[in-house]
């Protein structure tokens, strides 16, 4: 099954396994998407996640997390689409929610969220946000 957009579809599938209250998600495996994983992982977003062998293919199993019962992720969009890149220097990163919520960039040094961009002083492709 390919897909247009991996990322999109991993970030659709969180977002509708946390309306339904679900405690795990399961999306298919790529670097971009594990890199994504990682950020969101330090960034207290998800309790984590582990790779497993679902029928052939490798998988992400995520773990969501939940705080008195509601989401700790209130939303969660895709910026930068396969039709529209959005690209932004460091001097333009843009602050979600004041600061309390993170975007996360594709870089040169690698995928991090907009905190660890401004003191590694590089910008790059907003690739989502999150509250």
């Amino acid at each position: 099954m390919s897909f247009s957009d991996p990322l999109g579809d991993m970030l659709t599938r969180i977002r509708n396994s946390l309306l339904r209250g679900k405690s795990k998600c399961i999306t298919p495996a790529s670097k971009l998407r594990g890199r994504v994983l990682n950020v969101l992982a330090d960034e207290g977003y998800i309790r984590g996640y582990s790779e497993v062998e679902k029928d052939g293919f490798a998988s992400f199993e995520i773990d969501l997390k939940y705080f008195e019962g509601s989401p700790v992720i209130r939303e969660i969009t895709r910026v930068s689409k396969p039709g529209r890149r959005v690209y932004s220097s460091v001097k333009s990163l843009p602050q979600i929610r004041n600061g309390l919520g993170i975007a996360i960039l594709s870089t040169p040094s690698g995928v991090m969220s907009d905190h660890a961009a401004r003191e590694n002083n590089v910008g790059g492709e907003v690739l989502c946000k999150v509250s």
